[in-house]
């Protein structure tokens, strides 16, 4: 097989993978379609295997595809690291992709990140907020560098550390007859209406993990993807909501909501999770550890 493999065939490939069709990689690289398929073709026709499977006009990563991925992403950020060793003294080089839950890119991640850099004096990062589902999605596919999560996710390509924890919370709205209700129990849940985040939110993975199994009656009244929406939603007494007290602490503060103390542990841990086969680099491996010294602070 010919080494003559280029760092530009290697970021077409990458491109690829993250876009699914050659317009939208050419697009997102400034290339033409064709340069960006010459370039595809010359690849894979050193590599001696096709790299992805043509299934309509999209390009989907096949089992080589996959076994390089890993490689190429890791050979992209060392040539990174080498162009910026020399531009200066900086220590850390690089860019950092982050991927944050809801409750901690909202909450917890531009604390985290105003110390980072005042701690490193690495100023590029980027804050990707999503559900958990999608934020460990894009993290398998190497378009983020690291993720912090709320709930535990078992993908066998992830591994995750605990990072830090949060308590959870039940609130309504201050016009609900629950708002009174003195010594409450879950038992006062019954027939409840429920305002929930979307499939794959880590506050709605916590409910029905923990509330959910312990009502035997209760609906869903709404789905919505955003946590002002939801507390929202609750005030104006459509329904119960469960989710960080950290995101609801200004509505409670507010009287906007109000909290319905369970006698249930609710406290919840945040993660942190990285590929198994990224490459670590030095700005990875800081961050990584300055989110465990940050978190036992």
């Amino acid at each position: 097989m010919a080494s003559n493999i280029s760092l530009k065939q290697l970021r077409v490939f990458i491109a690829i993978t993250q876009h699914d069709t050659l317009t939208s990689a050419s697009e997102a690289l400034f290339l033409s379609k064709a340069a960006v398929s010459m370039s595809l073709a010359e690849l894979e026709k050193q590599i001696g295997h096709s790299l992805f499977d043509r299934v309509n006009n999209r390009l989907i990563l096949n089992q080589e595809g996959q076994k390089l991925l890993p490689l190429a992403d890791e050979l992209i950020e060392r040539a990174e690291n080498i162009e910026q060793l020399f531009e200066g003294d900086q220590t850390l080089v690089g860019a950092l992709r982050i991927g944050a839950s809801d409750t901690i890119g909202n909450q917890v991640a531009p604390y985290l990140l105003s110390d980072f850099r005042n701690h490193t004096g690495h100023k590029s990062q980027s804050l990707f907020i999503s559900n958990s589902a999608l934020i460990c999605e894009k993290l398998v596919d190497y378009e983020l560098d690291i993720a912090l999560i709320e709930g535990k996710t078992l993908h066998p390509q992830l591994i995750s550390q605990q990072f830090s924890e949060d308590e959870m919370c039940v609130i309504c709205s201050p016009s609900s007859p629950l708002a009174t209700q003195q010594s409450f129990t879950v038992g006062h849940l019954e027939n409840s209406d429920w305002i929930l985040r979307e499939a794959g939110s880590g506050s709605r993975e916590f409910f029905l993990r923990a509330i959910a199994p312990r009502i035997e009656q209760w609906q869903e009244a709404f789905q919505l993807n955003t946590t002002e929406a939801l507390i929202n939603c609750v005030s104006a007494g459509l329904g119960l909501g469960c989710l960080s007290k950290l995101a609801a602490e200004p509505a409670l503060k507010d009287g906007r909501v109000v909290e319905l103390k369970l006698p249930l542990d609710m406290k919840r841990r945040y993660w942190l999770l990285v590929h198994k086969e990224k490459y670590q680099s030095p700005l990875l491996k800081s961050f990584i550890e300055f989110c465990d010294q940050w978190s036992k602070e």
